[in-house]
């Protein structure tokens, strides 16, 4: 794992966690709260794979199960979002393109259920049943529908950084429609839009200098 990874994925969950407790728990949402946290890691993990996703979730986790006010046994939360990080990256196509918002809001709205139904699960396991109480349906609907309202504001910022930081190629190429999944998704789901025209004119002159190298270098070998 790159130094680079280590520190951008560390300051994310630290800001995200700090986010969360003390903004989003004080919303006093109906149902679940805002899991700030697992979208971090999620974007993490659809970026850097699904090791480095076991890991981000990890040690996200065990910040969020030591961060006060803490009522569970640490470590639960640990184990689902390792989980949901390894299980995320898994979903990172091969080549780390990403040609629509379809595939990531996918992927939110599964982790949603997934930890929600995870957490429940252990803590049923340690005698915990704050879910019973709540309703887990409602849980599942409300974790789910706030997670997928914050993940166009957050995700795609989350992945577009964490390529920058990793000096990856993908980070300034185009998708099918001529923008980037990582940069373009707020534009295609909330009408707002990151970047503008200078990043096609980059690009652009970044083909062009590829383009006279490569002939330089033909000219070398003859």
């Amino acid at each position: 794992m790159k130094i680079n990874r280590i520190i951008l994925s560390a300051v994310l969950v630290v800001v995200a966690l700090v986010v969360q407790v003390s903004v989003l728990a004080r919303l006093q949402l109906p149902g679940a709260v805002p899991d700030l946290v697992l979208l971090t890691v999620v974007a993490l993990a659809l970026v850097y794979g699904h090791v480095t996703g076991a890991l981000a979730g990890f040690a996200a986790g065990l910040l969020a199960d030591l961060a006060p006010p803490a009522d569970h046994a640490a470590g639960r939360y640990a184990l689902v979002l390792c989980l949901v990080g390894y299980l995320c990256g898994l979903a990172r196509p091969e080549n780390g393109r990403l040609k629509s918002a379809t595939g990531p809001m996918t992927v939110v709205a599964a982790a949603a259920v997934g930890s929600t139904l995870l957490y429940a699960g252990v803590g049923a396991l340690v005698g915990d049943t704050a879910a019973r109480h709540v309703g887990l349906g409602f849980l599942l609907f409300t974790a789910v529908l706030y997670d997928l309202l914050l993940a166009p504001f957050t995700v795609p910022l989350i992945m577009a950084l964490a390529r920058r930081v990793d000096n990856d190629p993908i980070a300034g190429a185009t998708g099918a429609n001529g923008a980037d999944v990582a940069s373009g998704w707020l534009s295609s789901g909330t009408g707002l839009r990151i970047g503008g025209p200078s990043n096609g004119l980059r690009i652009k002159a970044a083909r062009n200098r590829a383009s006279r190298a490569g002939r330089i270098k033909g000219v070398k070998r003859l």
